[in-house]
């Protein structure tokens, strides 16, 4: 069974990559994506802003915590080199 099975199989193409040295890739026929002038938001300008304040608000006691933790790294790390 084993070998009807292997002899089933198809042979699996391999994949040859060409390096022709360029440090980029072409994507010039890539389709997709938005142009240069592609269809915009819908949003009015007073949403956009209130979105981003809501998200300033959220995000402004986690970044007091963060400013206060590299505050103490800091302090820590000057007391230790003044100890020295």
């Amino acid at each position: 069974m084993a070998t009807e099975e292997k002899k089933d199989k198809k042979k699996k193409e391999k994949i040859t990559y060409i390096d022709d040295g360029r440090s980029f890739a072409d994507m010039s026929n890539v389709s997709g994506g938005f142009g240069k002038f592609g269809p915009g938001t819908t949003s009015s300008f007073k949403d956009i802003w209130e979105t981003y304040w809501s998200a300033v608000k959220m995000m402004f006691k986690p970044m007091l915590v963060v400013i206060g933790f590299l505050c103490v790294i800091f302090g820590i790390a000057a007391l230790a080199f003044l100890i020295m």
